[in-house]
């Protein structure tokens, strides 16, 4: 949306999404949106059906390079106090 669209708060405290929010973020009659407050700005988010599904392979490059083998041998011996002496 290049230009924000105005919406009216109604009697009930309701507001209606704009058809062009609704087309860009695919949102259906029944949909669960999340509310959020950040900085004075309230943000819908459309809640996932499922959150496993969403998140897999969230921040996948922080792994990209690494040996993930013998980081996690590394993060164990680390509390691991025989590992120690």
């Amino acid at each position: 949306m290049a230009e924000p669209v105005s919406v009216k708060v109604s009697g009930r405290y309701q507001v209606a999404i704009p058809s062009i929010a609704r087309r860009r973020l695919n949102i259906q009659a029944g949909d669960r949106l999340l509310v959020d407050i950040q900085d004075g700005l309230l943000i819908l988010i459309p809640q996932p059906e499922d959150y496993v599904a969403h998140m897999a392979g969230l921040h996948r490059e922080v792994w990209e390079g690494l040996d993930t083998t013998r980081y996690l041998n590394e993060e164990r011996d680390a509390w691991d106090p025989s590992a120690s002496d």
